[in-house]
């Protein structure tokens, strides 16, 4: 309940609790069993913030956050806690406030999707599950689109760059190293599963724009911004990877604000310990940078979960404002666990903070906050405030009025696929086989060139030998018929003065005989 330009969030025996809005940027935790009242208390801090003109997001788990949009209607206990806190003198009054769906599924709320590209190797290897050789071969195959202009928007995209880069793999491991075939086919069968989860809806456009978040109603109320996740929590890792996600585009999109007299916007991440279970070292990194330094960009971050350890002690160290309902202590390490929280609070000397904390009655809680000047209260153990909008779920009729009357209905619902890596590749792949193609019939049109070359050659000579073959067969005639001629003179002359006219015949024809075979077997050779 917002009064005084304070958030009244809870009362004690001697006076009132309050979260200063300066300081509600230090991030908070509210933390409890099961069934002690956290999501009450969380429906409390998100009116409130409304209420003081800060947008508020938060994530709807068991789906009784949604009906925040409608006012709260009194019962019997409601009425009695009413009372019994002097609330009805204070001003308080059920009323609704101006809330936003959001399903990742796009079945409850506007569809919220992302981008691969904007959702980044890192965060992506931990929804797909990948070890850390793959997720280093995921960062280079995402500089590898960077280099060559290549949009990842959707999962076919980015699975048609690692079909790609897995055909071709010799060409661009000399700068970009080895991907061997195996880890890229991991990465696939990975993205495939991721797929088969709803990874073709969630990673898609139009990609959520933030400052779609940051506004407020006509009344100067914050818009709450409720993400549904009674089907998404049944990935854990996908719930957890998204949400963290959004964080780090908030501190991405967001510019420096410094000291605030209220926040930007306030994040509530219910099942918190979903966040760091499992997460790589890399991780955990990433996750305490963003919670350290997103508070200088205005933005408050409240976990909520069932014990403080789930929360790492780099984390838990950067929450100023802590509201923790009861803890079990019925075995040993239940009773470690609420020790170590309530030695987490400074002191009151009114009261024992450990019994305290394991005897707190549902709606109790022990609160401790920073002051005007940052410094933590004495934990006080104090009654959370009843919520003033309606408690429990939302009619499905009214939900689905309350998506498709929104501003923002034909924005988000309306699918977009611009052109990207996968039209891109198949372009290229397309264009690749056309010049394989042409260099095929190429190399074809040359054989046959340089077939039809060498026939003529032969042709050729062939033609020559045969031309040759006539003019030396003519020549041999022709020497046959002179060798003849000049043998027979020969002949009569040698033969008339050996033996008279019977030796100048005889003389003749051997002459000639001689003469032709002389001059053929010259001319032969």
């Amino acid at each position: 309940m917002f009064q005084d330009n304070k958030i009244w969030i809870g009362k004690s025996e001697d006076e009132k609790v309050y979260i200063y809005p300066k300081m509600a940027n230090r991030h908070g935790m509210i933390a409890g069993a099961t069934g002690t009242g956290k999501t009450i208390t969380l429906k409390v801090l998100a009116e409130s913030f409304s209420d003081c003109g800060v947008p508020v997001f938060l994530a709807d788990v068991k789906g009784d956050l949604a009906g925040m949009c409608k006012p709260g209607v009194v019962s019997e206990s409601l009425q009695k806690r009413i009372d019994g806190m002097g609330l009805a003198e204070e001003g308080f009054q059920f009323h609704s406030y101006p809330t936003t769906y959001w399903d990742v599924y796009g079945e409850k709320g506007l569809p919220l999707r992302t981008t691969i590209s904007e959702m980044g190797p890192l965060l992506l290897s931990r929804i797909m599950g990948l070890n850390e050789v793959q997720t280093d071969i995921l960062t280079i195959i995402f500089k590898i689109a960077d280099d060559e202009g290549l949009l990842l928007l959707d999962t076919k995209d980015l699975r048609s760059l690692l079909q790609y880069i897995s055909e071709n793999a010799k060409d661009y491991a000399q700068q970009y190293g080895n991907m061997s075939k195996q880890s890229l086919g991991a990465i696939i069968r990975a993205l495939i599963a991721l797929e088969a989860e709803g990874g073709e809806t969630f990673f898609a456009e139009p990609a959520l724009n933030i400052s779609d978040w940051m506004c407020t109603d006509c009344n100067g109320k914050g818009v709450i911004q409720v993400l549904d996740c009674q089907k998404l929590i049944n990935s854990p890792t996908m719930y957890s990877t998204f949400l963290l996600w959004m964080l780090s585009e908030l501190f991405e999109v967001l510019p420096e604000a410094g000291d605030r007299e209220k926040p930007k916007m306030v994040f509530f991440f219910d099942e918190a310990h979903l966040l760091f279970d499992s997460a790589s070292k890399t991780l955990l990194d990433k996750i305490e940078q963003v919670v350290k330094l997103i508070r200088s960009k205005g933005v408050g971050i409240y976990f909520i979960t069932q014990n403080p350890r789930d929360i790492p002690d780099g984390v838990l160290g950067q929450l100023g404002n802590k509201i923790q309902h009861a803890l079990h202590a019925y075995t040993p390490s239940e009773q470690k666990a609420a020790k170590a929280a309530a030695q987490s609070f400074r002191e009151n000397p009114e009261f024992d903070t450990f019994e305290t904390l394991t005897q707190l009655g549902i709606g109790e809680a022990l609160i401790s906050v920073l002051d005007e000047e940052g410094i933590p209260t004495v934990v006080k153990k104090c009654s959370i405030l009843p919520p003033q909008s309606q408690m429990g779920a939302l009619e499905d009729e009214v939900r689905k009025a309350q998506i498709t009357d929104h501003l923002l209905y034909t924005k988000y619902t309306q699918y977009i696929d611009r052109e990207s890596a996968y039209e891109i590749l198949e372009k290229r792949v397309v264009a690749e086989d056309e010049e394989e193609r042409k260099a095929a019939e190429a190399t074809e049109a040359e054989k046959q060139r340089l077939k039809e070359e060498e026939a003529a050659r032969k042709a050729e000579e062939k033609k020559l030998a045969a031309r040759d073959k006539q003019i030396k067969s003519a020549a041999r005639s022709v020497a046959s018929s002179a060798g003849g001629t000049i043998g027979r003179e020969l002949g009569n002359q040698l033969g008339k003065s050996i033996g008279g006219s019977f030796g100048k015949k005889l003389g003749g024809n051997v002459g000639a005989s001689l003469g032709r075979g002389i001059l053929s077997t010259l001319f032969k050779k």
